[in-house]
């Protein structure tokens, strides 16, 4: 089974359901919701629209809380766990070891099994205040990126936005302990 976590980037989830849609035709997937993505109706759709969607695409109900995500790690129940999208702040969390939201609880009692965590990245600081996030994040054990660039170079030059079209690329190379390459695109 693969988990796959939704984070507040709320312009980039019609893209994340996209890959979803894809791979839950060839897996068999559990929905994990962070309070942001639960909670807050933007311009870009609102939230108890995405996540009925999110469960009929996955035909199961989701995760979320920290309660519901915790069994994770002790039933090895996860092949694989992908955040997509994965905010910045949920980046920030993963690296300082904040667990305090169902996904960052997913992702730590999911990464205690050893196996892959795919991150897919969308956050307007990646390449100022995130940085130093991606870059702990990379050198951590079974943890791997969906290949990412600048989405905006001139008006946000600061923000990078994985290439959703490669989430299940990155998740056959991940279960093969493989990060897949280049990791970074150009726009």
């Amino acid at each position: 089974m693969i988990g796959y976590a939704f984070c507040g980037s709320f312009c980039t989830v019609k893209k994340s359901l996209g890959a979803l849609e894809g791979l839950a035709s060839k897996y068999d997937i559990l929905p994990i919701f962070s309070p942001a993505f639960q909670a807050f109706d933007t311009r870009f759709g609102k939230a108890q629209s995405f996540i009925t969607s999110i469960e009929e695409i996955c035909g199961k109900k989701g995760i979320y809380t920290i309660p519901e995500a915790e069994p994770l790690g002790p039933s090895a129940k996860l092949d694989a766990l992908i955040i997509s999208p994965c905010t910045g702040n949920t980046l920030a969390k993963m690296a300082s070891a904040i667990t305090d939201t169902s996904v960052t609880m997913a992702a730590k009692a999911h990464l205690r099994n050893n196996r892959p965590l795919v991150i897919a990245l969308a956050t307007n600081d990646a390449l100022s205040s995130n940085l130093q996030n991606i870059g702990i994040m990379l050198s951590r054990k079974n943890v791997y990126f969906v290949p990412l660039g600048q989405d905006d170079p001139f008006s946000k030059p600061s923000s990078l936005v994985c290439d959703f079209s490669l989430v299940e690329s990155t998740l056959i190379s991940a279960l093969a302990g493989k990060q897949l390459q280049p990791l970074l695109k150009m726009p």
